[in-house]
């Protein structure tokens, strides 16, 4: 029984790698019920999946799994326990945090680039992870961990694909990859490089010292015969005055 489901992941996987670029290390995204899942059904998922999957492989989860395990209380605190070993995702709900199915989902958008495993015990997540081509989707039956087969939707856009109708997301990158290669597209990381400007020294110009001005004679020349004028003026002014007070008398 374990070679015959060995040998389901082995076909499901060669087909999500063929058609989607899924590669080692395979990056699972569980949420609480398949942690709380693993837990009584005592399943080491470091050391089983990786086996199971014949690969290397990366536990992960959100933020929004982990508080959504946190409010959940002391019942889910075997599973909060095992969530919290696993890599955080940085999810894009920062200040308000979604249901842990809801961030899971938005995490699997615009074609799975990071090619993330969905781990799952919710039948809705599972539902709506189905109607996402590309992204396989596990589960836990029986104490036992499988990888659920291609779903409708992923093999309907892999034939649209074949038949022309449709470029998949790994080979929208492929093709960017041999255009940068062959100098059709500028590189981004390159262009990226040169838009950066160099850190320069000080301007040369304004470390040097600012020149003194040189006093102007002409201009102190003129405002000392002015002084002198002003004194004369008020000496005469002294002597007229003391000889019409002289006549007076």
């Amino acid at each position: 029984m374990k070679i015959t489901r060995q040998k389901h992941a082995k076909k499901h996987l060669g087909f999500f790698r063929n058609n989607f670029g899924v590669r080692e290390p395979y990056q699972i995204l569980l949420d609480g019920t398949f942690c709380q899942a693993a837990l009584r059904g005592r399943i080491q998922l470091r050391e089983q999946l990786p086996r199971y999957l014949m690969g290397e492989t990366q536990l992960c989860t959100t933020r929004c799994v982990l508080k959504e395990l946190e409010t959940l209380g002391k019942d889910l605190y075997g599973a909060k326990l095992i969530a919290q070993k696993c890599q955080v995702r940085n999810c894009p709900h920062f200040k308000n945090a979604v249901s842990g199915s809801e961030c899971l989902l938005s995490m699997v958008e615009e074609g799975n680039p990071h090619h993330y495993f969905v781990a799952t015990q919710d039948q809705n997540l599972s539902v709506k992870v189905k109607k996402k081509p590309g992204v396989p989707l596990m589960f836990i039956i029986q104490n036992t961990m499988v990888l659920d087969k291609p779903s409708p939707k992923t093999i309907a856009f892999v034939k649209a694909v074949e038949s022309g109708q449709l470029v998949s997301v790994h080979e929208k990158e492929s093709i960017r990859h041999l255009k940068e290669e062959q100098g059709l597209v500028k590189n981004t990381e390159q262009s990226r490089r040169k838009k950066r400007k160099k850190i320069s020294g000080p301007n040369p110009l304004s470390c040097l010292k600012k020149k003194k001005k040189a006093p102007d004679t002409q201009s102190s020349a003129s405002e000392k015969k002015r002084k002198r004028k002003r004194i004369r003026n008020r000496s005469n002014s002294k002597v007229l005055s003391e000889k019409q007070n002289a006549e007076g008398e």
